[in-house]
């Protein structure tokens, strides 16, 4: 029996997703008691109190299904964006949002434009529903808004703009949304990716949500996996027009959203004071890597993220020397640089440590 006759050949070419190492494959790798991960912008605190509290009361209640509309969370999440129910979907992480929306109106043919280097999930999206990626260098670490529009055709149905982008962190300002906004033709859906936005403090920022009508084609996308540490749960959400959050609605998986992402989602959003004090200590530690990585002559993109987009020459050797020392970050395949998560305040001088011992046995970064 030959596999090439049933998978679809079009599937070949397409790379899984590679989670970063995990602490205990380092600990075997390098003996290494204490290990800092820092590869996958995880909050390097837990879930909030309430969240915490909501499931432990969900959890004896697991042998039933969840509420399949996620109804509560979805109504909770309207009010404080100010649509209507009918416009939130919600979902297992804003990952399978993101896959939703592009299985809802991508079709063979189809070009979907993006930033690169981006979110990784852009690009297989395009692989999964066999369309045309179109992405579009960054200029100076930050979307080129102008030659995204001029990428822009005929066949384009979906564009998606990341803002804090992954994985450098830096944003587009409100003149350049507009822009997009302006610029765009009908047939294009924009989604924009706001995974990080709880951590921006730029006056420059343009909330994808000040934009959104229910009527012109914008979706803006968000996550709990972020600042508020549910990243475990899996729970992600997103602003969509009635009849595109129908088309996800009818094409999801039952049941999508488990009863304890849903309780933890639902009691985290009130917290608005440990939401700031969040972003209050993320700014915080970035500031101390700041300051460590100019005091070492490391080279780095200011980020409105929980991470930071560090530029190296050699990418492989650094990785692996920081594996060397206990700390985990994220590598890009070809991209001169290495993505690193802001650490918490106990781990932060443990990180600049290692990069300052990296730096003394290579010579620079």
């Amino acid at each position: 029996m030959s596999w090439d006759a049933i998978i679809r050949p079009d599937l070949a070419g397409l790379e899984p997703y590679r989670p970063g190492l995990r602490a205990s494959e380092v600990r075997e790798r390098t003996g290494r008691e204490r290990v800092i991960k820092l590869s996958s912008n995880e909050s390097p605190y837990g879930p909030f109190p309430s969240a915490v509290a909501a499931i432990a009361s969900i959890a004896p209640r697991l042998n039933r299904y969840p509420d399949g509309s996620s109804r509560a969370l979805r109504r909770k999440l309207a009010s404080g964006l100010g649509i209507s129910a009918e416009e939130v979907v919600v979902g297992a992480g804003s990952n399978e949002l993101l896959r939703l929306i592009a299985q809802a109106v991508l079709t063979p043919g189809d070009e979907v434009v993006y930033a690169w280097p981006s979110f990784v999930v852009y690009p297989m999206v395009c692989g999964t529903f066999g369309v045309t990626a179109v992405p579009v260098p960054l200029k100076d670490g930050v979307h080129d808004v102008d030659a995204m529009l001029a990428a822009v055709g005929k066949r384009t149905k979906l564009m998606f703009l990341c803002n804090p982008n992954n994985p450098t962190g830096t944003i587009y300002g409100r003149e350049a949304f507009a822009k997009v906004l302006a610029g765009v033709p009908e047939h294009v859906l924009v989604v924009v990716d706001e995974a990080y936005f709880e951590f921006v403090t730029s006056a420059e920022y343009p909330n994808g949500m000040e934009a959104f009508d229910g009527e012109r084609p914008l979706v803006v996308a968000r996550t709990f996996s972020k600042i508020y540490g549910l990243a475990g749960a899996r729970v992600g959400y997103a602003a969509v027009p009635k009849p595109l959050a129908a088309a996800v609605d009818a094409i999801r998986e039952p049941f999508n959203v488990s009863s304890l992402a849903q309780a933890a989602a639902h009691y985290s959003i009130d917290d608005e004071a440990e939401v700031r004090r969040r972003r209050a200590s993320n700014q915080e530690q970035k500031a101390y890597l700041y300051s460590s990585f100019d005091r070492l002559g490391i080279r780095y993109l200011p980020s409105e993220a929980n991470f930071v987009w560090v530029v190296t020459e050699r990418p492989v050797e650094a990785f692996e020397a920081l594996l060397a020392e206990g700390v985990i970050v994220r590598g890009f395949g070809a991209a001169d640089a290495l993505r690193v998560t802001v650490p918490s305040a106990e781990d932060a001088p443990a990180v600049a440590a290692a990069f300052e011992a990296v730096v003394g046995r290579l010579g620079s970064l």
